[in-house]
């Protein structure tokens, strides 16, 4: 299946996931990817010259491809911060007594919405999704169109950019910009009085279910009647179901609380076994359905005990390899949908548990392949890499949109709002930097307290519930001594920067290594780089246990991540290629993998001050 071909109301079955929000399905949907009439405006004319209003611009791209990739058709690498895009569609007859929502997966940066010549929104942040209520200004006797006009200030550093490069060609650790729609566009129908959403949160130590809907439609009377009907299904069994009155008293439902006997049994959820529930909702108002939706929950704590992170209350060691997200023709976007699965498969192949998304916030359908699949996952915010005003604001609204998008995937273990310092380059000369890093996590914490949040990932943390290390060094003998005990790893400073910010100290955190490894191997005519660089398969598979090993054999680390799932342009230092071809065979690397971290044990408390 290609992004194209997906124009019908599809429900996701095991074997696919065609909708673009499967934590969340309806069966009223119709996709707006395929051709878009597409236009550059670089001298900003566009507004002021009415192409809202639905003029003929003069090229053609393949929506959900950006003009930089050559999957859009079009390929165009150079400067372009002002883009617009247009198509006309037909709304099915059998809608037109519907709420018709427009949705965007992801726009790169900024943009503004335009349906039949009448602005409908505007949106900024480029990594997460956003829709519109589009109904007012529908015709439902023929076509309509949508008009899309994007800004994306290529040179602006304060926009959280992740790892698109400012300059005209990449190098370095940055990539290809990518400009405009880079995620499915899609229409559905809805019912006056709907599920906007509903935010689930397990608990398996008390054995209780918390819902806590949100409602979209018209403005209701507290006494309004309405219900909320969930039933949780295994294997296509009833598990249970409960009618809950809502109560509009404060404008909106309050949290719903569903307890499970001890009689039941609740199978968690972890990578060994990524068991899912299925969750419907049926939302009603007297004797009328309104909505009807079909999710999933997976059952597993997190937790971080005696210097641990356990997993459904054991410790768990962490076999994390960091994925960028990249692809040679689609840049952040993957060619079609089954790829997305794909990654999640080959990683599971070769052994790990977890994997660090890098500097970008994925399609929801590789969150739910992780989830299906089971796989640990890291979401990393992209950075923005100066600091300012505004680029505290754009953060922390884009973040707050992201931590919501994604709260009910069981496969998140962790958030990460800020990577190596990148956007607060100056922590010990100015005071708001630090504040600032520390805003963050308390407010992750306040989104979600029932994840982990690492506050800086590699080196200068504030408060934080894992402490993490970058480090690069590629022999053997000097990594085994660096993390024997937990009196060699707090000095140790293997990136030349400090743990901690000013104010704050280590405090019985668990400690990984969350960027190392990073070999080069070419394959055939590849040029590229890599922090140590490998010339034979043999040389590669040597330098790998190498690191490996010596990473897991430390008796206090609680885990790893490895440098990288692919090589990304030319860096190829990646375990794949870019087209996702093994290096090596995934079996040694799989053998190698699975045999690490036995050594590891609880850490003993550390005397320090508190934060």
């Amino acid at each position: 299946m290609d992004w194209e071909s997906q124009d019908t109301a599809v429900v996701p079955t095991s074997t696919d996931i065609a909708y673009p929000r499967p934590q969340f399905v309806r069966s009223t949907w119709m996709s707006l990817n395929g051709i878009w009439e597409f236009a550059f405006d670089d001298h900003e004319v566009g507004e002021a010259k009415g192409w809202a209003q639905g003029v003929d611009f003069p090229l053609q791209i393949m929506v959900p491809f950006v003009f930089e990739s050559p999957l859009s058709r079009v390929n165009d690498q150079a400067f372009h911060d002002v883009v617009w895009y247009k198509r006309a569609f037909e709304v099915p007859k059998a809608w037109q007594h519907l709420r018709l929502v427009l949705h965007f997966g992801a726009v790169d940066y900024a943009c503004g919405i335009w349906i039949n010549g009448q602005r409908v929104g505007r949106h900024e942040g480029g990594h997460v999704s956003f829709d519109f209520d589009i109904t007012p200004v529908i015709h439902f006797d023929g076509p309509n169109t949508v008009v899309v006009r994007v800004e994306d200030r290529h040179q602006d550093l304060g926009q959280p950019r992740g790892k698109q490069y400012w300059k005209a060609t990449s190098e370095s650790i940055f990539y290809t910009r990518t400009t405009g729609i880079w995620q499915t566009v899609w229409l559905e129908g809805v019912a006056p009085i709907s599920l906007e959403r509903v935010q689930v949160t397990p608990d398996l130590d008390r054995r209780i279910l918390t819902l806590e809907p949100r409602l979209c439609g018209p403005a209701l009377a507290p006494d309004a009647g309405l219900w909320l009907d969930v039933s949780m299904l295994s294997d296509g069994q009833s598990v249970g179901h409960r009618r809950f009155s809502l109560d509009l008293a404060n404008g909106h439902p309050k949290p719903l609380t569903w307890e499970f006997k001890d009689d039941q049994e609740l199978r968690p959820w972890s990578p060994e076994d990524p068991y899912l529930y299925t969750l419907e909702y049926r939302l009603g108002q007297g004797e009328v359905t309104l909505d009807e939706v079909q999710s999933y929950v997976g059952w597993r704590t997190l937790s971080v005990e005696q210097g641990q992170f356990c997993l459904n209350g054991s410790p768990y060691y962490l076999k994390m390899v960091l994925d960028q997200g990249y692809f040679p023709d689609g840049i952040l976007t993957a060619p079609d949908p089954s790829s997305l699965k794909k990654d999640v498969e080959l990683i599971k192949q070769m052994g790990f548990n977890g994997v660090r998304k890098h500097q970008k916030i994925e399609d929801p359908r590789w969150l739910t392949w992780c989830d299906r699949l089971g796989l640990l996952v890291w979401e990393e915010m992209p950075a923005s890499y100066i600091f300012h005003s505004e680029a505290i604001h754009r953060i922390t609204q884009e973040w707050t949109e992201v931590v919501e998008r994604d709260y009910n995937h069981p496969s998140i273990m962790a958030w990460v709002p800020i990577n190596e310092s990148w956007g607060i380059p100056n922590p010990f000369e100015d005071p708001r930097q630090p504040a600032h890093l520390a805003a963050l996590y308390h407010l992750t914490k306040s989104l979600d307290p029932t994840r982990l949040v690492i506050s800086n990932d590699g080196w200068e943390h504030a408060s934080s519930d894992l402490i993490t290390l970058h480090d690069y060094e590629g022999d053997g003998p000097t990594l085994v001594r660096r993390y024997q005990s937990l009196d060699a790893i707090l000095p140790a400073n293997p990136s030349g920067r400090s743990l901690f910010v000013p104010g704050f100290t280590y405090q019985a955190q668990p400690i990984l290594v969350t960027e190392m490894g990073g070999i080069s191997y070419p394959v055939g005519s590849q040029a590229g780089w890599g922090y140590t660089e490998a010339v034979s398969e043999d040389d590669f598979l040597a330098r790998f246990r190498a690191v490996v090993e010596a990473i897991g054999s430390s008796p206090v680390l609680a885990g790893f991540c490895y440098t990288q799932f692919t090589d990304v342009e030319q860096e190829i230092n990646g375990l794949l290629t870019a087209e996702r071809q093994p290096k090596v065979a995934l079996t040694i690397i799989r053998s190698l993998i699975e045999h690490t971290g036995q050594n590891s044990k609880t850490i003993s408390k550390h005397p320090s001050s508190s934060n």
